[in-house]
C-alpha cells in the first residue's frame, strides 16, 4: 500500500492518502515489521503492538523473545510469527524494514534497544524502552539517529528531557528531536511530531476515549507497520497518530485496546484514494 501525508498550512495533519497495493505485491514487497516481546506474563502490550502493524499493512509481522513469553503468545496469534532469540537477536537478518521495543519490554529492555539500534533497522521506541534510560538519557540519545522514533507520553517525556519545558509542546517537542536526533512523537490531547531537521506537525483529529490501557501500545503497532512499508519515519509517525486519533473517534464510548485493532481496516477504507480529504473527521 502507498500512503501520502497530508497536512494543512497550519500544520495540523489530515486524513492521509491511501493507495492500494500494486498487483504484483508480495508478502516481503510490503515489509517486514519486528516486534520485540515482553516477558512471560507480560506479553500483551507486544501483541497488541504486533497485531496493529499487521492491520495497517506490514507483510509480514515477527514477535522475538524468549520460549516462555512465545508460548503464552501462541495461544493468542495465528498470522503473526514467532522466534526464540536472545540477546545476540541472530534471528535479524535484511528482510526485516523496522522494529519496535517497549511496550511491556520489562527490565531486560536497556541492553535490548541498545543491541537493537546497533543494528541499523528503523526503530520505534516506547514505554519500558524510554523509561530504561531516564536516568541516563545520554546513552540513549546517542544511539538513536534520524530513522528512530520515540514516543514518549508526558511523564516519560519530562524523565527524558527534564530541561525542556513542557509549556510550549511544539518547541518541547522540536528542542527534543534535535537533542535526539530522532523523531520524537509528544502524546497528548494534541499530539506533536517533530523531526531533527525543524519539521513539525499536529494531530488534533482525536478522542478522549482513547485513555485506555493498551492504547499506547497500538499506536507503536501502527508506526512500526507503516515503516515496514517504506513510510519515511516522520511522516509514518505523523499518519500513525492520525489513524488512531480516528480510530478513537470511531470507537467512541467502551473502546478498548482490544478492540482497536477491529476498527483499523474502517479507519484504512476510509483513507482510499477516493474518498474524502477534507480531513473533518471519519468517513466510511
Amino acid at each position: 500500500m502507498g500512503f501520502t501525508l497530508n497536512s494543512s498550512g497550519d500544520g495540523t495533519i489530515l486524513r492521509p492518502t491511501l493507495l492500494p497495493p500494486p498487483s504484483d505485491a508480495h508478502k516481503y514487497s510490503r515489509g517486514h515489521a519486528m516486534l520485540w516481546s515482553g516477558p512471560v506474563l507480560h506479553t500483551g502490550a507486544s501483541r497488541l503492538s504486533a497485531q496493529a502493524a499487521l492491520a495497517v499493512g506490514a507483510g509480514l509481522v515477527t514477535l522475538i523473545g524468549d520460549s516462555a513469553a512465545l508460548t503464552e503468545h501462541a495461544a493468542h496469534v495465528t498470522a503473526i510469527m514467532l522466534r526464540e532469540t536472545d540477546m545476540s537477536l541472530a534471528c535479524v537478518d535484511d528482510r526485516v524494514t523496522a522494529f519496535a521495543i517497549g511496550p511491556g519490554a520489562g527490565p531486560s529492555a536497556r541492553q535490548a534497544v541498545l543491541q537493537i539500534l546497533s543494528l541499523n533497522v528503523p526503530t520505534i521506541l516506547d514505554a519500558d524502552a524510554l523509561t530504561a534510560f531516564e536516568h541516563d538519557p545520554a546513552t540513549l540519545f546517542g544511539a538513536t539517529g534520524p530513522h528512530g522514533v520515540m514516543t514518549p507520553h508526558m511523564g516519560e517525556f519530562r524523565r527524558l528531557f527534564p530541561d525542556i519545558s513542557t509549556d510550549n509542546t511544539a518547541e518541547a517537542a522540536r528542542r527534543a528531536a534535535d537533542r535526539a536526533q530522532c523523531v520524537v512523537l509528544l502524546k497528548g490531547s494534541e499530539t506533536w511530531i517533530a523531526a531533527p531537521d525543524g519539521r513539525a506537525l499536529v494531530n488534533r483529529h482525536a478522542s478522549p476515549w482513547l485513555a485506555t490501557a493498551g492504547s499506547g501500545d497500538v499506536l507503536t503497532g501502527l508506526i512500526c507497520g507503516l515503516v515496514a512499508q517504506g513510510v519515511p519515519v516522520f511522516d509514518a509517525a505523523s499518519i500513525a497518530v492520525w489513524l488512531h486519533g480516528d480510530i478513537g473517534v470511531r470507537g467512541g464510548p467502551g473502546l478498548t485496546a482490544d478492540n482497536m485493532i477491529g476498527h483499523i481496516t474502517l479507519v484504512l477504507r476510509g483513507c482510499l484514494h477516493d474518498a474524502s480529504q477534507d480531513g473533518s473527521g471519519s468517513c466510511t
